[in-house]
């Protein structure tokens, strides 16, 4: 049989590419998320929060056959390496050492958001294969430096190794949820110094005045939406930088993907004084063949505080949606990147994998060496988490 043929198109806005083709072909991928959804993405560039001006340029490479959409990747065109979660200011570095520039350069990724998922969407193996090709073949045609492929979903990631592409490893920090009747069930499985220590930092929050309500998807009202993002904004704004997002964006969140949020709102003498938003993820999946839903999984995302109050924080993000999530049978909860602490909340460390090509031979050989020795050490590292796990040790 002949290979088939695909038409590519590129499309500079999420504007030109059909929303329901978009979140179609995303249905029907075995780790979709929400943002990747098409509201989610046009939302990011319509908002001003990941365009050319802020140095997220999108080229959407699509493949079409027969006027169906096969595959399609977010891909960006990057003048830094801010908002990425997987860093390789080194290589840049290098690069501009050597008098070789490293930027502009393509990221298949989702702007400021560090969660694992299909980046290669594909109608089946073939078309993820032909995708990744065009993605090469148009980043060598641009003269474009490298192509990074982040947080990938494992059939991306397979297929990147396939084309000899190079991958890269790191550390996340994930709940699981196994079966858990209530918030004290989940805690009966911790080890007694562990349970101890959450019982104390969620009694000094209530000792403190502070209690929670929660609100999802439409309940979220506009001044909800405002108040969570002076808290948001606060936080950038402390650690001396603006916010990536704007409220813009979450103004379209409100009215275009309103099933993704979740909004925990802490209140102390009946004001408003901090919050937190997760990501609830309800998208179906056709990978197995069936028209029902997977579990929910959630992720954590944004927080800021306009109080301070004494483990606070470790109730806004972990404790009170670690709750939500045990009394509404959510499977997963992905805690984001980086962060040992998480895993005295019992998130545990998973991989989590990146792929990447460089056009300039002797860099990409340089890259691969040094590839090999960081694998071996996040591998040691994962052991090294894995042996101080929080749960309790059964005889």
């Amino acid at each position: 049989m002949p290979a088939p043929t695909y038409e590519l198109r590129v499309a500079d806005a999420p504007a030109h590419i059909d929303p329901a083709a978009w979140d179609a072909l995303l249905a029907r991928q075995s780790h979709p998320t929400p943002f990747l959804r098409h509201a989610y993405l046009a939302a990011l560039h319509d908002s001003g929060s990941a365009t050319p001006r802020t140095g997220w340029a999108p080229r959407f490479i699509t493949l079409w056959q027969g006027g169906e959409l096969a595959a399609a990747c977010a891909l960006y065109l990057k003048s830094h390496s801010y908002g990425e979660y997987v860093f390789d200011w080194a290589w840049a570095s290098a690069y501009e050492q050597h008098g070789v520039p490293y930027y502009p350069k393509a990221v298949a990724a989702v702007p400021f958001t560090p969660v694992p998922g299909t980046r290669l969407l594909a109608r089946d193996a073939a078309a993820r294969a032909a995708l990744l090709r065009a993605l090469v073949d148009w980043c060598r045609a641009q003269d474009l430096s490298s192509l990074h492929l982040l947080f990938l979903a494992q059939e991306d990631a397979q297929a990147a190794r396939a084309q000899g592409l190079m991958l890269r490893h790191t550390v996340q920090f994930h709940w699981q949820n196994a079966g858990y009747r209530d918030f004290d069930g989940f805690l009966a499985t911790l080890a007694q110094d562990k349970r101890k220590k959450i019982r104390q930092e969620r009694r000094k929050v209530r000792e403190a005045g502070v209690t929670f309500r929660w609100a999802r998807g439409a309940q979220i009202t506009p001044a909800d939406w405002d108040f969570f993002y002076r808290c948001y904004e606060r936080t950038y704004l402390e650690h001396g930088n603006p916010p990536y997002l704007t409220r813009d964006f979450f103004t379209r969140m409100a009215a275009h993907l309103p099933e993704a949020w979740l909004l925990f709102v802490a209140e102390r003498g009946g004001r408003p004084i901090a919050s937190s938003l997760i990501a609830i993820s309800a998208l179906p999946s056709s990978a197995s063949g069936k028209n029902d839903h997977e579990p929910l999984v959630a992720y954590g995302r944004y927080w800021g505080a306009l109080e301070r109050v004494d483990c606070l924080h470790f109730e806004a993000c972990y404790y009170q949606p670690l709750a939500w999530c045990i009394a509404h049978g959510v499977r997963r909860f992905e805690g984001g990147a980086q962060g040992e602490h998480k895993m005295a909340r019992a998130l545990m460390p998973v991989q989590a994998s990146s792929a990447h090509w460089l056009a300039h031979p002797a860099f990409a050989d340089a890259v691969q060496r040094f590839l090999e020795r960081e694998g071996q050490g996040v591998a040691h590292y994962l052991e090294e988490l894995h042996a101080h796990s929080p749960f309790r040790h059964l005889a």
